[in-house]
């Protein structure tokens, strides 16, 4: 090697080969950038995950009380008709023990759930016992929906729905406070619009 002249590293990024270029990212060769293994599903940045409503949690508990009282009614009476009253306080005991980790099961993935939007994709990431990190592409969003039931509407939270081309990679923020996820909705909205249009 002539002298002076500094030693080349195979693949590193930015450094010029004898008589070639030099190597940029993505490009054959390079390093692609590495992850501590618990930066996984970090949004990237320095940025922080935004959050969704405490009430999330709640909304999960009524629902599942709602189907839980008349299934446990019905289905007590049932088994208590053909096998007495221990079979039947069974069977009641069951249905409570599944609604308390229906519960339990709401309150992980409410503080599971978070999204962030970036400059050009919009992040979100849940899970429990499955982690899942989802990121969304403005220019690849077709439309965005807002979507309440009877109870969310009380509760005063919604749903923020990304649909894309690919089903694959839409993605929903639930438990949103009822005004923050309007504004979610137009914010998405008007970059998912300039994307598609080139600015």
């Amino acid at each position: 090697m002539p002298p002076g002249r500094p030693d080349f590293t195979p693949g590193a990024a930015g450094q010029v080969p004898p008589g070639g270029h030099p190597l940029q990212p993505g490009a054959p060769g390079a390093v692609p950038p590495t992850y501590e293994a618990d930066q996984a599903f970090a949004p990237g940045g320095g940025l922080q995950w935004s959050t969704i409503s405490a009430r999330h949690a709640p909304h999960r508990l009524f629902t599942a009380v709602l189907w839980a009282v008349p299934i446990g009614a019905v289905g007590a009476f049932v088994v208590w008709r053909n096998g007495g009253a221990v079979a039947a306080a069974m069977w009641i005991a069951a249905v409570v023990l599944v609604t308390v980790v229906t519960w339990v099961m709401a309150e992980l993935d409410r503080r599971s759930f978070g999204y962030v939007e970036r400059s050009d994709d919009l992040v979100v990431t849940h899970g429990v016992l499955v982690k899942r990190l989802i990121v969304v592409p403005y220019g690849r969003m077709q439309f965005v929906d807002v979507t309440a039931g009877l109870l969310e509407r009380w509760m005063g939270i919604a749903t923020v729905r990304m649909h894309t081309a690919a089903a694959a990679t839409d993605a929903a923020i639930p438990g949103l406070p009822a005004m923050e996820a309007a504004r979610l909705r137009d914010r998405l909205a008007q970059k998912g619009e300039a994307r598609s249009m080139g600015l």
